[in-house]
């Protein structure tokens, strides 16, 4: 077993910006006696592959130098190899990226020299996973923040060319997608609440924060081994407009439109060819029915030793 930690680095992450920082990176490795193997991203997708080729080669200890996106491929890297259990897996983050919504959580700093801090401490915790079977090509992937069906998945479809806007793209797309946006009829098997309607958006949680920072889940706990799920069947442009303030302080879940539930898993069916996009820590999955089911304790995540 390889007791080096393997750094994954994406050069888009950040607009690029943090190619410039990367030599002050490697610098405070050194300066904290931090022994590491570092690779940067060729590719999309790329940390995937490198990720299952380090745990071939006996790392169980890996770095996401990136945002939210660069986390996502090194979970599913993770999660989709069998040679090592996940749960024996560490995992920390340098965030880097224009997002970075997962760190929030955990209030994981974006300075990097007090990042770099926490990964020496190496205070885990074990966090639970998601799991997203699309049903049609039985495609399957991870997410370890939060996932979203419907207006959600839109969004991000949307906003793919002007993600480098950070936090205010998730906004300005939002508020945009309005006018183009219509509802899907869709079959929903929630625990034992089985729901058929048109539906606006739904929210699949782990974590707290998503879309730059907006709450628009109930959270409660990472690793309960329970989803925080958000149901909006119909919200007007006017509504939310009047309650953006609301979007980012967690207060927009107490709307009358807003049903909040807490669930293990979730199936999804859509009707007439109406398919729904799907979204996974920012990243767009593709469209059409699914089922999600949560991992209890799948992974460990290196984070501050302080109250969530």
């Amino acid at each position: 077993m390889n007791k080096n930690w393997f750094v994954i680095v994406n050069p888009t992450s950040g607009n690029g910006k943090f190619l410039k920082k990367l030599n002050f990176i490697k610098k405070q490795f050194q300066k904290n006696n931090i022994d590491i193997t570092m690779v940067i991203t060729k590719y999309i997708h790329h940390e995937k592959t490198l990720v299952q080729q380090a745990i071939i080669d006996g790392f169980t200890k890996f770095i996401s130098v990136g945002g939210d996106g660069t986390l996502h491929h090194i979970i599913n890297g993770i999660m989709q190899q069998n040679i090592v259990k996940t749960s024996e897996i560490k995992v920390a983050v340098i965030p880097v990226g224009t997002g970075n919504d997962w760190v929030k959580t955990y209030k994981i700093s974006k300075k990097i020299e007090k990042a770099i801090l926490i990964i020496k401490k190496e205070n885990i915790i074990y966090q639970d996973i998601g799991k997203i079977k699309i049903l049609h090509n039985n495609k399957i992937e991870y997410f370890n923040n939060l996932a979203g069906i419907g207006f959600d998945g839109f969004v991000v479809k949307r906003i793919s060319s002007y993600k480098k806007l950070g936090a205010i793209a998730y906004l300005l797309g939002g508020l945009t997608s309005f006018f183009t946006y219509k509802k899907y009829i869709l079959n929903v098997d929630i625990g034992s609440n089985k729901i058929k309607s048109k539906i606006f958006m739904i929210s699949i949680g782990i974590c707290k924060y998503s879309g730059g920072g907006m709450q628009l889940t109930d959270y409660k706990n990472h690793q309960n081994g329970l989803f925080d799920i958000t149901l909006i069947k119909n919200i007007t442009l006017k509504k939310v407009l009047l309650n953006i303030k609301k979007l980012y302080n967690g207060k927009i879940i107490n709307l009358k439109e807003v049903e909040n539930i807490k669930v293990e898993n979730i199936k999804i069916k859509a009707y007439n060819n109406q398919l729904p996009y799907i979204q996974a820590d920012g990243e767009l999955l593709g469209k059409g029915s699914c089922e999600i089911n949560i991992i209890k304790n799948a992974v460990q995540f290196v984070v501050p030793n302080i109250k969530i």
